[in-house]
Order: C-alpha cells, then structure tokens, then sequence
C-alpha cells in the first residue's frame, strides 16, 4: 500500500476513528486502525460493538490494506506542521512508514485479515433526518443516561416511532430510575413501523460528536442487532442493546395539578448557590412553595445550611419538596424557552418539568425525602 494525504484529511479522519479504540486493549488488533487505500484511502476502526469507518481522499500509488496502532498515528498526525503532505508505505508489509517533510516514522503493523468486521447483514428500516433533529435528541436526554451497568438496559438511549395526535413522531427516551427525559421530532418517511431499539450510552455519544455540523442529513439504517449511522463519508455501525426498556409512560404523570412557572435562568442560579454546601452524596435542595413565592433551601449538619426566596407565578396550594439538586440544574441546562413549568401532585410523588412553549421535551423527576 502507498499513498499520499493532506494532513488535515487525515487528522479529521483519526479524529472521529480513533475515539472507538479502547486504550487498554487484551486484543491487539483492536487498538489499531485498518487502513486501506483503493482510488482514497479508508479508514476504519472497532472495539467490536462500535465500528467507525471514514474514507478520505487520496493520491494513491499502489493498492492495499494494512493496520497500524491508531492512538500513536493519530499523535504522530496531530503533531506534524499545518499543510504537510503526509506519505503511507507499507513496503513489503512488515511496517509502515509515515513520512511529512523531514520527519519519518515507522510504525508496528498487523495484517489487515485479523481485522474484524461489524457491517454484515441486512438493514430493513433507513430513513433520512437533518443532523439537527438526531442533534436535538441526543442532547435533550443523554444526560438522564444510567451509568448502573446491572440494569443494562438502561444504558443507552431508547429510540422508537409514536403516534401523537395521528402524527408520527421519533421519539428518544432515556431514564436511570431517578429521573426521565423524553424528546421528539416528526418521524421521518422510511420510519414508520421501526422497531424500538436501546442505542448504547458510547455510540450515542460518537454520533452527537458526528451530528456538529446540523446542516448536514445524516442517514439512519435499523435491523433487529444494530445501527447504522451515515453522514457524509463517514459510516458508523454499532450494536444495539439487548434488552427491553421499561414501560417509561406509567412513569410520566398525568394528573399533576400544582403548576409552578418560573423563569429558568433565576432558578438554576438560585439553586446553584444554596447548593453550595449541600453534601456530595445527597446534594438535595428543599423547595417550599407558597402564593407567588418560592424559598429553596438546604440544611447539611457538616458544613451548615443556606436559602434564598424568588418571585414566581405559583397560585396553588402550598408545598414542600426536595430534589437532588444536579438534577434539577441538569434539567434546566436543556430546556429551551425562559420560562420552565413544573407539575407537582404531593411531596411523594414524580413531578413533571417542561418548557413553557416546546412540547417536544419533557423531564421527570422523582423526589427526595428533605
């Protein structure tokens, strides 16, 4: 294999690549990049459950495939000068050579047939959606993600189609039990029918990186084990999640009558602060609400307790109730208009969060005894 490349082709290359590759690795093979070079040259990386594949153009003097450690090009690329031309041999197979300028490298390889391969089979659902829209998905419920690996299905965003008010609408669900966030957009055409799938917290997180650019579509392609993601010339593949995610709609609550509106930026300051000398294994903050007011206040024995009072538009019966403060600050950071609204029913139960206009989010809650 011999090419030639500009480096900022490939420095973006190995930048979405590289990500996929596990530092600590028991098999080899995994910890580097296949690279391949016919008419550009391809880029592909796996940690067996995420594949990352990418095709640059390239001035390519003899075919060919190889594998090299992915962390230590994409270190050797990053460093080289603005502009540089960067040379790939691989010779006669034993190592490859990386050549800019004056510099020159020669790097360990592994032959390109242990390399493994995630794209086999068939994708029955494929529909096309702006970046913007996989965008907005992502980042209005990755946070509510669990990191609780026993209950493993719920570590991944749930992505299925529902109808609302007969229109089809592309939901994203993620909870860890404490809390819930739900996002939409119209389902696009090819989406109908999709069967829902459980999109694992890594890949979720290598396609946010992918969708920065929300003028871009990105294609998306289901079957009954993995998922496809295609933008531009880079392809990403993973498998999905195993598992049944929870019946989350009981969970939302439906008669909440104690409507609280307050104007989002006043509240996470507030709740900012008297959080301060919260503990870190509580971090709960007590919201007492009155007529027209609300106090927030925390009380923690080691390190002493603090309050502030804010106006707000609250004009039903009064109520105290405490939340892991993170979270209410977490909810805050992804609502979109000035004014948030909260739905309370008692002390005891899941509250609602919602942005004053959008109805394509919604968060709950679940109390803290304060």
């Amino acid at each position: 294999m011999r090419a030639t490349v500009e480096r900022s082709h490939l420095l973006k290359s190995l930048n979405h690549v590289h990500r996929v590759v596990e530092r600590r690795n028991t098999i080899p093979i995994l910890a580097n990049v296949l690279l391949s070079a016919d008419g550009g040259l391809t880029l592909k990386a796996t940690d067996l459950d995420l594949e990352v594949t990418e095709t640059v153009p390239a001035e390519v003097g003899q075919g060919g495939a190889t594998t090299v450690p992915a962390h230590i090009l994409y270190d050797i690329v990053r460093k080289l000068p603005d502009g540089a031309e960067v040379s790939l041999d691989s010779g006669d197979g034993s190592r490859l050579e990386v050549k800019a300028g004056r510099s020159r490298f020669a790097l360990q390889v592994l032959p390109e047939a242990d390399f493994p391969d995630l794209t086999a089979g068939d994708f029955p659902t494929r529909f096309t959606l702006p970046a913007s829209a996989m965008k907005m998905l992502i980042d209005r419920t990755q946070f509510a993600i669990s990191t609780e690996e026993t209950r493993y299905y719920l570590n991944g965003i749930y992505l299925h189609v529902v109808t609302v008010d007969g229109k089809p609408m592309l939901r994203a669900v993620a909870t860890d039990g404490h809390r819930l966030a739900q996002a939409q957009v119209e389902a696009p055409a090819g989406a109908e029918g999709m069967a829902g799938v459980i999109v694992p917290r890594k890949t979720v997180g290598e396609i946010q990186k992918l969708v920065e650019e929300p003028e871009s579509e990105l294609i998306v392609e289901i079957s009954e084990t993995k998922i496809r993601a295609t933008l531009g010339s880079v392809i990403l593949t993973s498998k999905l999640i195993d598992g049944t995610f929870p019946d989350y709609v009981r969970v939302i609550p439906q008669g909440n009558d104690k409507v609280l509106k307050v104007d989002k930026g006043t509240f996470a300051g507030a709740v900012d602060r008297v959080s301060t000398v919260s503990s870190e294994r509580g971090r709960a903050v007590k919201l007492a609400l009155s007529d027209g007011k609300l106090e927030l206040s925390v009380n923690n024995p080691d390190s002493g307790s603090a309050s502030e009072e804010i106006a707000v538009d609250y004009p039903a019966d009064p109520i105290e109730i405490g939340f892991n403060s993170k979270y209410l600050l977490d909810v805050a950071s992804q609502l979109e208009s000035e004014t948030a609204e909260f739905r309370f029913a008692d002390p005891g139960s899941p509250t609602l969060i919602q942005d004053d206009e959008s109805g394509s989010t919604l968060y709950v809650l679940m109390p803290m005894r304060v």
